[in-house]
């Protein structure tokens, strides 16, 4: 074959995966078939089944999301490869899934349940069934946003913006980045303007009320000093705080790399990640009610429930965690009940690494995202991608 021909045959095979177009292959994005392995104890099948909900997870370093749903044959785990997701939330009025990507440049990415196919003549397979968690829509922002988390607020999506140390307003018929709608007082300069031309506090997550001045959100500090997060020497030991959205001022102090914070039934709950520990705010403190075998983050409260994500400690940010002593950490989600006060479940990914953010789906909805192995592309694949809608 000439060498014109070579190219243009390699050219012509090229994209011919659907998840080339969406965001990156399986082998490219790093994920195994060991990565995929799980081991549920009964408890959290049985507790996924009674729920009625399809669980979504988002595995950072591992660049997937994945969703857990618990049928009659257990528990049934989906993915979808994306580059290093974080936020995950979850708009239940309109059915869609919103996550943050944020390698260079940041995505945010809608994901909507496929509710029918499109009749084609050139289709031979149909798909299996409907309500696959599929793309919509992706917005790009500059990779200095470094989104982190995102929230439901009112009727609008928000996105917590870590390295512009702020929040924003997500508007999706906006092509360009959206400017801060919330930040807190202590990095506005001396005109009231925020600071943004650097990562100062390490702002990571939001705590959805029914308005930004009644929502709360996590930092690692309180202040700009000299060092920043990011660096060996960021000064993270009972430095962490939860900040009021009404004042912009610190309402609780003394944690340590919190995140994962939310609003349940009046009641701050977050994941003091930097001691391994899950917890309530009472009286302005923080109230430890379970220490897990790792860095806690991710969470999602349901029905009295809580499902705490824990990850492995990163080796280039063990100066992050003074508190987790434990060489046996894991990778896995905690279900804890609020009433019972104890652990009635988890899920445990013996060769994972990172959770980031946790959300549920009404399993009515969807059962998750198409991808369930690691197999190479087949047709019925691109069928699910080629008409469904």
């Amino acid at each position: 074959m000439r060498s014109a021909e070579r190219i243009w045959k390699k050219q012509n095979e090229a994209f011919r995966n659907p998840l080339q177009v969406i965001s990156s292959s399986i082998a490219d994005s790093g994920i195994t078939a060991d990565s995929l392995t799980n081991i549920p104890d009964t408890g959290f099948v049985h507790l996924l089944r009674r729920l009625g909900i399809t669980l979504l997870v988002t595995r950072e370093y591992e660049n997937m999301a994945m969703a857990l749903y618990s049928g009659s044959k257990g528990i049934s785990q989906t993915f979808m490869p994306l580059p290093h997701p974080s936020g995950i939330a979850v708009d239940r009025k309109k059915n869609a899934v919103y996550i943050a990507a944020t390698r260079n440049p940041n995505q945010l990415i809608e994901f909507c349940p496929s509710i029918t196919s499109i009749p084609r003549k050139e289709t031979k397979i149909k798909p299996l069934h409907t309500g696959y968690l599929l793309p919509s829509r992706i917005k790009f922002y500059p990779g200095c946003y470094y989104f982190h988390d995102l929230a439901i607020i009112g009727k609008d999506l928000y996105a917590n913006s870590v390295g512009m140390n702020g929040v924003i307003k997500v508007d999706w018929g906006k092509s360009s980045e959206e400017d801060l709608t919330w930040f807190p007082n202590c990095i506005k300069d001396k005109k009231g303007n925020p600071l943004t031309n650097a990562n100062y506090i390490q702002l990571n997550s939001i705590a959805a009320g029914k308005s930004i001045n009644s929502s709360f959100f996590t930092a690692s500090g309180s202040k700009i000093i000299k060092q920043r997060p990011g660096q060996a020497d960021y000064p993270v030991d009972k430095k962490g705080v939860i900040f009021s959205g009404r004042t912009g001022e610190p309402i609780v102090k003394g944690l340590t790399r919190p995140h994962s914070a939310k609003l349940y039934k009046g009641k701050i709950y977050v994941n003091n990640s930097g001691y391994g520990e899950f917890g309530l705010i009472e009286n302005g403190k923080f109230k430890i009610l379970a220490t897990l075998p790792g860095w806690t983050r991710g969470l999602c409260i349901y029905k009295d429930i809580a499902f705490i994500g824990v990850s492995r400690v990163l080796p280039k940010f063990r100066q992050y965690a003074p508190g987790i002593s434990n060489t046996k950490q894991v990778c896995s989600i905690f279900a804890f009940s609020l009433t019972e006060k104890k652990i009635c479940g988890k899920i445990e990914w013996p060769f994972g690494n990172q959770v980031f953010g946790i959300d549920y789906i009404d399993s009515s909805v969807s059962k998750g995202f198409y991808y369930e192995t690691t197999a190479p592309v087949s047709e019925i694949e691109t069928t699910v991608f080629y008409t469904s809608k």
